[in-house]
């Protein structure tokens, strides 16, 4: 080996030994300014401790006002008794909830510009200021003018676009620490870490019971149903056509219980539907978002059973066999499963939580 070879060995030997000892140095004071910004853990609510012995726990989710109020007793450790009221709307089995204390009021410019951040982050998000001389959390608004010396930020940690990601997690927590000291405030975020691993399994939970129960009417062979029979056989079951082109069956509070759409491509475009002719039409409820769902589909079962005989069709599964009773008795135990299930952790089927878990 020449000269000129082990001197360029040496070199590179040390231009790497910097570079590693550099990387090091960056990443010490990276963690301690991390360690400074989310001042210390917490336990997460999805993740529980290892049971005596070894055994995992299965995880559990606690009612949203007990764990709200947990949350907020926590956070308030050290100030007044009024503080300790829990901020209206956060739900610590799906939020993750981070604070900002001041000892003045924060501008209302630096809570606008934060609002403004967070809601950019991916996920739904909200924010809650609490009124000392009133004694109530009142909801953060862009452009209100209003300011509060204590304020809740919530990120939401999964929904029907996946669980939140690190990039989304960081972005929320660095627009809370900006905000803070911009109003020479306090900023707590809890561990990043275990709020990533909650929102995996929650949102490994969300797939696992995220079914809607789907039951067709197809015309008979080489014939179809034109759009105005459609329509007004719909409407007299109780359907109202809505402008995105779906018939929605809602109850008395307005909330849907289950809707009926074209089976082919075409929308029912309220404009269009005396003209259009389908094969068939498609009867849908959303496990998730609907309470007492066995009853519900039992009025699917009802609704699609008259509209198939107004209609001359037939009712048929997605395989295009015919519904008889066993297997409509087969998909209502299903059903029940799914959302005792749900039930069982913590999210009921057309509870507030479940309508935002599935959105």
């Amino acid at each position: 080996m020449s000269d000129l070879q082990i001197s360029l060995l040496i070199i590179g030997a040390v231009v790497i030994g910097g570079v590693y000892l550099f990387n090091w140095f960056q990443e010490r004071q990276l963690r301690r300014k991390l360690e400074q910004a989310f001042d210390g853990e917490r336990d997460d609510v999805l993740l529980t401790a290892a049971a005596p012995g070894g055994a995992r726990v299965e995880p559990q989710m606690r009612d949203a006002g007990v764990a709200g109020a947990e949350a907020a007793a926590r956070a308030t450790v050290g100030k007044s008794p009024e503080l300790a009221a829990p901020a209206p709307g956060f739900d610590e089995i799906i939020d993750f909830v981070a604070a900002i204390d001041a000892d003045a009021p924060i501008a209302s410019a630096v809570v606008d510009e934060l609002l403004g951040k967070i809601a950019a982050c991916g996920k739904p998000c909200r924010g809650a200021g609490f009124n000392q001389s009133t004694g109530v959390w009142e909801a953060l608004e862009r452009n209100a003018g209003s300011t509060f010396a204590r304020l809740c930020l919530a990120l939401q940690m999964a929904n029907r676009g996946g669980p939140v990601n690190a990039a989304q997690l960081a972005a929320f927590c660095d627009a809370v620490r900006i905000a803070a000291e911009r109003a020479d405030a306090r900023a707590t975020c809890p561990d990043t870490g275990a709020a990533l691993a909650a929102a995996r399994e929650l949102d490994a939970f969300c797939a696992e019971v995220d079914v809607a129960i789907g039951i067709n009417i197809v015309a008979k062979e080489g014939e179809s149903f034109n759009g105005t029979r459609i329509r007004a056989h719909a409407e007299a079951a109780g359907f109202k056509l809505e402008p995105g082109g779906v018939f929605q069956y809602r109850n008395d509070e307005r909330e849907t219980l289950f809707t009926l759409d074209n089976h082919d491509p075409a929308p029912f475009l309220p404009e269009q539907i005396k003209g259009l002719h389908t094969h068939g039409v498609t009867l849908l409820l959303d496990v998730p978002r609907v309470a007492d769902g066995v009853a519900v589909l039992q009025r699917m079962f009802e609704v699609g059973k008259g509209l198939a005989l107004a209609l001359g069709g037939r009712m048929v599964d997605d395989n295009r066999v015919p519904l008889n009773d066993a297997g409509m008795t087969k998909i209502t135990r299903q059903l029940a499963a799914i959302q005792e299930t749900m039930q069982s952790r913590g999210v009921s089927a057309g509870s507030e939580r479940a309508l935002r878990l599935f959105t």
